[in-house]
């Protein structure tokens, strides 16, 4: 495993050509989030990053490359520009996305210079980073003053964002895909690896009901059997991906074949792991009988897993509020970016489980994965658990340490 500290670019330059398996990474989305200079610099959108991972990517190889909703364009036709072929668009979905919605009300009685009606103290302050970290403002539930912000009271800006596109590429074959295999070990996409579970009366709750091999399937068992009563490998994977919250599963729709209790008798706070995603938090999350979230592949955020293998490391903030409008206040307090201190700070971990079900989808066994833009890890300590051979590469020294940390906690894991 290694974590080279460096410009991409300049540091790809120094690699091979075709030496590498399969691309996974989380580029800038470009769009100044909370302020960082690092997603704003339009390196996403440089054909040079991207002409790079087309020239160490070995032929037939694939990429994935996570978008920001708005300017996931730019990026697709940056790596199409390349020479990628574009193969897919993969959606996560997930619930815990935070608005950053302008209140129009709010913004037309500050141009009026009026003051606002104060109707309540509001039950959860937000925190201006103004004012500085651990400092709670007061924050009112107010009232139009202005004819105009009666007008446009309850208007914002900004929808709350619920997913993430992810770019499926592949590099140009050698030939046909048989070929391209068998001369490069690449090409093809581990379908049975990826498969998603749906067997609720076998008793292994969103686990594979196939038999795990080699390939590595189903959040990295291995040599261990299912038995199944619907499918003997599983739900073919889909294109999207959701992360089993409450908010993303009252989505779906019942749906007959295959049907999953509507109660539970999981202990209390258990996760299901992998296709399922319901969680039993007490009151027994209901997904409906036959929900049709048992098609898609579950992948969950561990609480633990962003701090994961940081005891060493020190304590720092993490960026300010993701939700707050122009003024500093929040149309949601309770949508707020949570502000304790964090080994690892950066502001955009992926869980794990999703980096590894991106791994085993595209990477061969004992195959290399690159990821360009390495940020805290999240690909590194993936692969690694996957027992794949990993390349990052980070700009940021502080953030590349972050990473070798989780990556090294992840080996050692292995080890055990």
């Amino acid at each position: 495993m290694t974590v080279l500290v460096g410009d991409c670019r300049e540091m790809m330059r120094t690699m091979a050509d075709n030496t590498v398996d399969a691309i996974i990474t989380d580029p800038p989305y470009e769009l100044g989030f909370m302020g960082k200079t690092w997603d704003s610099t339009g390196v996403a959108y440089d054909v040079t990053v991207w002409q790079e991972c087309l020239r160490v990517l070995k032929p037939g190889g694939h990429l994935l490359a996570f978008g920001g909703s708005r300017t996931y364009h730019r990026l697709a036709v940056a790596i199409e520009d390349a020479g990628f072929q574009i193969r897919d668009q993969i959606m996560w979905v997930y619930g815990s996305g935070f608005p950053k919605s302008l209140n129009v009300s709010k913004a037309i009685d500050k141009t009026a210079g009026a003051e606002r009606e104060i109707l309540s103290r509001h039950p959860e302050p937000s925190r201006k980073p103004s004012e500085g970290w651990g400092h709670k403002s007061e924050a009112f539930i107010t009232s139009p003053s202005t004819d105009a912000a009666k007008q446009w009271d309850g208007w914002g800006t900004a929808l709350k964002p619920a997913h993430e596109p992810i770019v499926l590429a592949r590099k140009p074959l050698d030939g046909t895909v048989a070929n391209n295999v068998l001369t490069h070990g690449v090409g093809g996409i581990n379908i049975d690896g990826c498969r998603v579970a749906g067997d609720a009366g076998s008793g292994v709750w969103g686990t594979s009901n196939a038999t795990v091999n080699q390939s590595r399937m189903f959040n990295g068992s291995r040599n261990t059997e299912y038995r199944s009563k619907q499918h003997s490998a599983g739900r073919f994977p889909a294109n999207f991906i959701h992360d089993g919250s409450d908010e993303v599963l009252e989505l779906f729709p019942d749906s007959k074949g295959g049907a999953f209790p509507k109660k539970s008798n999981v202990p209390t706070g258990r996760h299901y792991e992998g296709g399922w995603g319901a969680v039993n938090n007490g009151s027994r999350t209901e997904m409906g009988e036959g929900s049709a979230a048992r098609f898609f592949y579950c992948a969950k955020a561990s609480k633990k897993d962003r701090n994961e293998g940081l005891d060493d490391m020190p304590l720092q903030r993490r960026a300010g509020l993701v939700g707050a409008d122009r003024d500093g206040q929040l149309d949601d307090v309770s949508e707020r970016w949570r502000t304790q201190p964090a080994a690892n700070h950066h502001p955009t971990v992926k869980p794990t489980d999703l980096m590894r079900y991106l791994c085993r989808l595209i990477a061969p066994p004992n195959g290399t994965i690159l990821d360009p833009f390495t940020g805290s890890g999240s690909t590194g300590k993936a692969a690694t658990l996957e027992g794949f051979n990993f390349i990052g590469i980070e700009q940021s020294a502080e953030y590349a340490e972050i990473a070798k940390a989780r990556i090294n906690h992840a080996r050692r894991h292995n080890e055990n």
